[in-house]
């Protein structure tokens, strides 16, 4: 996977994407991160990047000519199937199936807005899709660019050291993850349950799953709606629904 980051803003995310899972990915060969300064491309003879709007209102945007000749530049030498992605609270909601649709091309071009956003002529040129992280703002589109090679690269055939890292963990598998607890067996108190300890297998995959299903039915109860649930799981969620009085 080739990740090609365009942004006015390469030192705000390259060391998180340089350090620990992906730092080691990179150096493996198994992704590839290039920046490309969007300033770098500006023709203006002090290198502004941004201008008012026509019509009026707060703030500055992008300018196209700069996007335009960085997007141009970032697209030289790609082969195999490639999109790009502008950031944007317009965009829709990343997730874990959009992260595993986006993992299946060999390249992404990424581009990070800033100040009130870009020139609508770029998005409706050079961009495929719009994405976000969430209903809110920020001040560019950095940290979602960050989020997104995160959760895409973490797909990536050996990235992780086993599949069922993402397979079994929150969310992948439908369900948030049941609690987890390592050594020692009893702090401040607080013991480990011992089901956990007794070393029935059995027992713990039963457990596991029950717990999964309790968080999911307390804290994201509309993940169960389109969960895969046998009969043993929509008894044990009616068991819980009978102990809240419901």
């Amino acid at each position: 996977m080739h990740f090609k980051i365009l942004t006015l803003f390469p030192e705000a995310i390259a060391p998180y994407l340089n350090s620990s899972i992906l730092g080691r990915a990179q150096a493996s060969g198994l992704i590839k991160i290039d920046y490309f300064n969007i300033r770098d491309y500006s023709l203006d003879k002090h290198r502004r990047v941004d201008d008012t709007p026509y019509g009026g209102g707060y703030g500055m945007l992008m300018t196209p000519q700069p996007i335009f000749d960085c997007h141009k530049a970032a697209c030289e030498t790609l082969s195999g199937r490639t999109r790009t992605i502008y950031f944007s609270p317009a965009g829709q909601k990343l997730n874990h199936a959009k992260a595993l649709e986006l993992k299946e091309y060999d390249n992404l071009i990424l581009l990070c807005g800033h100040y009130e956003g870009i020139d609508e002529r770029v998005t409706e040129r050079i961009v495929d899709e719009e994405i976000s992280i969430g209903d809110y703002v920020l001040t560019g589109g950095e940290l979602p660019c960050a989020v997104l090679v995160d959760a895409v690269s973490r797909l990536i055939d050996g990235v992780l050291p086993d599949s069922s890292c993402y397979t079994e963990e929150s969310i992948a598998s439908e369900l948030l993850e049941y609690p987890q607890y390592t050594k020692p067996a009893v702090f401040d108190g607080s013991e480990v349950p011992q089901v956990l300890r007794d070393g029935n297998h059995a027992d713990i995959v039963r457990w596991r799953r029950e717990m999964a299903l309790e968080k999911t039915y307390r804290k994201r109860p509309e993940l169960l709606d389109t969960a895969k649930l046998d009969r043993n799981d929509l008894i044990y969620l009616q068991e819980l629904q009978i102990r809240d009085g419901k």
